[in-house]
């Protein structure tokens, strides 16, 4: 499934060192604050992060506030999920 919006979830440094086209940098520490945000994005939301641990504490946090989503991994599996 491609998402129709990509969260990465790497802080600003590490985004502007490459990320997936189109994605929204979002750093894991500022979600909580971004809830209401995130659930009004178009949905499939993916998160992605480095490695799929960051995006997988993020995913499952939005997922206990009820936003519909999932851990992506890597920036680099999904740019390959969306490109291929």
């Amino acid at each position: 499934m491609k998402p129709n919006t990509v969260i990465d979830v790497r802080s600003p440094e590490e985004y502007m060192g490459g990320h997936v086209a189109g994605s929204i940098n979002l750093p894991l520490q500022d979600i909580t604050n971004h809830v209401e945000e995130i659930k009004a994005m178009p949905k499939p939301i993916m998160l992605c992060c480095a490695s799929g641990n960051r995006s997988g504490q993020a995913t499952a946090y939005l997922k206990s506030m009820g936003v519909d989503c999932q851990n992506g991994g890597s920036w680099f599996d999904v740019n390959f999920l969306i490109n291929n």
